[in-house]
């Protein structure tokens, strides 16, 4: 089992869960982090830190393609580390529908 995450997090990118990530499995995109799922531990300490609720277990249904997703990212953006602010819109744009379609960057984040 491996944690992902979701496209909650786009437009948002709350940085919580990369504070307590043991193993340091958190890429940053321009506006979402991922989670390299070859490096994750499964532990799930990240999950209940995200205010978005935009991290899952792969166990859930229709997860597959989000695991390749974070592959695909976690393997072109940089590690990050520390907690950074989280973006302007987060709370706007929070729950909002779509937000793959809308939002998403494939430019990578500072990392950091």
């Amino acid at each position: 089992m491996t944690y992902v995450v979701i496209d909650n997090c786009i437009a948002c990118k709350y940085t919580d869960c990369v504070e307590v990530c043991p193993v340091d499995c958190f890429y940053e995109g321009e506006n979402m982090l991922v989670i390299h799922p070859d490096e994750c531990i499964d532990c799930g300490v990240c999950e209940p830190e995200c205010p978005a609720d935009a991290i899952r277990p792969d166990t859930e249904p229709d997860m597959e393609k989000w695991v390749e997703f974070n592959r695909k990212y976690s393997e072109l953006w940089p590690v990050i580390i520390s907690k950074k602010d989280q973006l302007p819109e987060a709370e706007e744009r929070d729950g909002e529908p779509d937000k793959l379609n809308k939002y998403f960057s494939e430019a990578p984040g500072e990392g950091g």
